[in-house]
């Protein structure tokens, strides 16, 4: 028999969003693949747990992974933790995990808490479609160039961001996205001084310039306007979604037309959705 590989949300701030299936999926297993393992002490401590805690973090999962899926072809069972909230998500174990599927190992979700869903449902920002962006690059000329990037993106945007940096980064975000675009700042989720506002990126600017904030932060940014397309754009593009897939469609109209393939494809999705 072959062990099993459990990756367990653990709780973003308070601890009464541990699950019970989580509590007892860490008592069972035979050890805890933790990204820090003094930190998660505390909550092992908490809810009694106490399988042993083995670091696995981003400068050594590179060199653990093989030994922890031996481990599991061997009959062990291993979850992971992260410090907070869904494991993999701006987080390690994806090696882990790659590793157990490709060895034809079982893996688990041991689903609770996530940051980035967690900002989303109460943003009051349309969370239908939107895109995981993580942790925007520290270097400020890497993070405009990023923000450049995505300032037509027409999905909702999700972004972590650190304390000290929340303040650039909005700043930044306001050069490339617009003052007028709407933001909505999420921090210290389920924590006893958690705080959400709404406004737009200018007004958020100016205000962390006023008002540095504390807590690890959530920033939930509406997605772009779809510009109205020309009309020869949607007349190929209506034509062609008749007989192909949505996304040669659009890429067919697109060289035709010569219409950037962004907004034909907004276009075309929300056809598909209406």
């Amino acid at each position: 028999m072959t062990g099993s590989l459990y990756i367990v949300a653990t709780p973003l701030g308070n601890l009464g969003d541990l699950s019970p299936r989580a509590v007892s999926v860490l008592q069972t297993v035979a050890l805890i693949a933790a990204e820090d393992t003094r930190h998660s002490q505390i909550l092992c401590q908490h809810f009694d747990i106490r399988t042993p805690l083995l670091s696995l973090h981003d400068h050594n999962e590179r060199a653990r992974w093989e030994g922890l899926v031996a481990r599991m072809q061997a009959g062990e069972s291993i979850a992971v933790i992260s410090d907070a909230g869904t494991p993999l998500i701006s987080d390690p174990g994806y090696l882990l995990v790659r590793g157990a599927r490709s060895a034809g190992l079982s893996v688990y979700a041991v689903a609770g808490p996530s940051a980035a869903i967690a900002a989303l449902s109460v943003s009051g920002i349309p969370c239908d479609r939107f895109a995981f962006e993580g942790f925007p690059p520290a270097q400020a000329s890497a993070r405009r160039t990023l923000f450049e990037e995505l300032a037509r993106e027409s999905r909702t945007l999700v972004f972590y961001e650190s304390p000290h940096r929340i303040a650039a980064m909005v700043a930044d975000l306001r050069d490339m996205f617009g003052s007028d675009r709407e933001v909505a700042l999420i921090r210290e989720i389920t924590k006893r001084f958690e705080e959400g506002m709404l406004m737009t990126l200018g007004e958020l600017a100016a205000r962390l310039g006023d008002h540095p904030v504390k807590g690890e932060c959530v920033l939930v940014v509406r997605g772009a306007e779809v510009r109205e397309l020309p009309n020869e754009g949607l007349r190929v593009l209506t034509i062609l979604l008749k007989n192909l897939p949505l996304s040669q469609a659009v890429d067919l109209a697109s060289h035709i037309t010569g219409v950037s393939r962004k907004p034909l494809y907004a276009q075309a999705l929300a056809w598909k959705d209406a």
